[in-house]
């Protein structure tokens, strides 16, 4: 293309840009009700919310298995700890006050193991 052709074509969208065509009357409604036909729904949060939430299976596993095996120490600790179910249904203190500006700790029942 030439020095000539690209000024002609350039006048030519400079008359087009002056005048520009008319819309046809209900194109701009039409294009809109398309664009928002076309547009993904919101989805719907219920269980599968619930559950996307959470992070799937791999994160239900894992919450799942945290939760039996907190149970378990719970009740039934291994040896080296205290039994705290067992403090919380009997109803020992954990701590005691015996005077006002000291305050004993239990420390869960190891002071009474160590003798």
């Amino acid at each position: 293309m030439t020095k000539p052709d690209t000024d002609m074509l350039e006048s030519l969208f400079q008359d087009a840009r002056v005048a520009p065509p008319p819309m046809p009357a209900g194109l701009m409604e039409r294009v809109l009700a398309d664009a928002l036909a076309q547009q993904p729904r919101p989805p719907v949060r219920r269980w599968r919310g619930m559950w996307q939430a959470i992070g799937g299976a791999p994160a239900l596993g894992g919450l799942i298995t945290a939760t039996a095996v907190g149970f378990w120490i719970g009740v039934a600790p291994p040896s080296g700890l205290p039994e705290i179910a067992a403090q919380i249904i009997t109803g020992d203190t954990f701590a005691t006050i015996a005077d006002e500006s000291v305050i004993e700790l239990t420390a869960f029942g190891w002071d009474i193991e160590e003798g």
